[in-house]
């Protein structure tokens, strides 16, 4: 590899992660959710480190679920968007892969498409997120109508926390009470808590926990970061300096030149940028380590470099290290400073992977 830019995953600290859910969720069965490769960490990878200790994986497609059966991965997986044509369902009952069933066209499309090997069904009731599911007046006729098709082996009910990142917001109980009272009702295994469900939600966590964001490390919670939820980083998104240069005072930096130096001083070129999924909203002042060291960056984000300022590392030297985020520079601060969420930047990688 010749360009430095590269993200480094650190598997223990993945597999402290799952330490953390499994003591929030002692008695649940756990769904990792390893959709999108893994929010960006390599979907492969990750599910054959967690496969001896979680119970199952979530996905968003049946593309995603063959590449881990390709791989290897023999534990369940579930489709959490189902399947999305009727084509599908011989390669989901070969795959022994799982679907979530959220609306009546799925319905129709299952009972209507001969199977040799019948399918489990999580069956996702809208408890107020008002994206995806039945009704809950709807989910007793279609759970007993389920029971009585020959595709369907066991169901399961589903559903999805819409504020469980607020923990101030009353919603997250509304939600749970009324999809607790239907698997009560109905005597079957349900799934209700995602992550913020996990940390912050125990009376949401029924029979499955649904981890995502925090097995990367990440806080679920707005304004917090993944070490004050016991969390550790998973991933370091790194570079080096291309470039260490002297400019004048007065000399603009970049596109646009946004950034106008206050003095003499040194400035370097790190080779990365939002073609590598580097969030090309970050404004001058975002932290960046160089050395170990707090930096801030200056001027606009190009496609593949960024430019920083290095008053406080004078003595840095072309090939000197890079952290973009990681361990020592939390993914939340530098999503917050542009704009968005630790998911996105995680999700948006896009250069070589490599773990240890």
């Amino acid at each position: 590899m010749s360009r430095p830019t590269r993200a480094i995953i650190d598997l223990a600290a993945l597999r402290a992660n799952l330490q953390r859910v499994q003591a929030c969720a002692s008695s649940q069965r756990i769904m990792a959710v390893v959709k999108a490769n893994a929010y960006g960490h390599g979907a492969v990878r990750v599910a054959e480190v967690l496969e001896s200790n979680v119970d199952a994986f979530a996905v968003r497609s049946l593309e995603e679920a063959l590449t881990l059966r390709d791989a290897g991965i023999s534990k369940p997986i579930v489709l959490l968007e189902g399947f999305f044509r009727p084509e599908e369902l011989p390669l989901i009952a070969q795959g022994t892969i799982e679907i979530v069933m959220h609306t009546g066209k799925q319905f129709e499309d299952l009972i209507n498409t001969p199977l040799n090997e019948a399918i489990n069904v999580w069956l996702k009731v809208d408890t107020g997120m008002h994206r995806l599911g039945f009704s809950p007046n709807e989910i007793e006729t279609i759970y007993e109508r389920l029971k009585d098709c020959s595709q369907v082996a066991e169901i399961r009910l589903i559903s999805h926390l819409a504020c469980a990142d607020n923990l101030d917001d009353a919603m997250t109980e509304i939600q749970s009470e009324a999809f607790m009272e239907l698997a009560t009702a109905l005597e079957i295994e349900s799934s209700l808590a995602n992550s913020a469900g996990i940390l912050g939600w125990p009376q949401t966590h029924a029979d499955w926990v649904r981890p995502g964001i925090m097995l990367y490390g990440v806080s679920p919670f707005p304004n917090r970061v993944g070490t004050e939820e016991g969390l550790q980083a998973v991933m370091q998104l790194e570079s080096s300096l291309i470039s260490v240069k002297r400019i004048r005072k007065g000399d603009s930096v970049g596109y646009g030149a946004t950034w106008t130096s206050p003095q003499s001083m040194l400035i370097g070129v790190v080779a990365i940028g939002y073609a590598d999924g580097y969030p090309r909203h970050a404004p001058s002042g975002t932290p960046v380590l160089v050395n170990g060291t707090r930096v801030p960056l200056v001027g606009r984000v190009s496609m593949d470099m960024i430019t920083v300022d290095l008053r406080n590392q004078p003595n840095a030297r072309i090939g000197d290290p890079v952290v973009l985020w990681g361990k020592n520079l939390p993914v939340e601060e530098v999503a917050s400073l542009a704009g968005t969420i630790g998911y996105e930047l995680l999700c948006h990688v896009n250069c070589p992977i490599e773990s240890y």
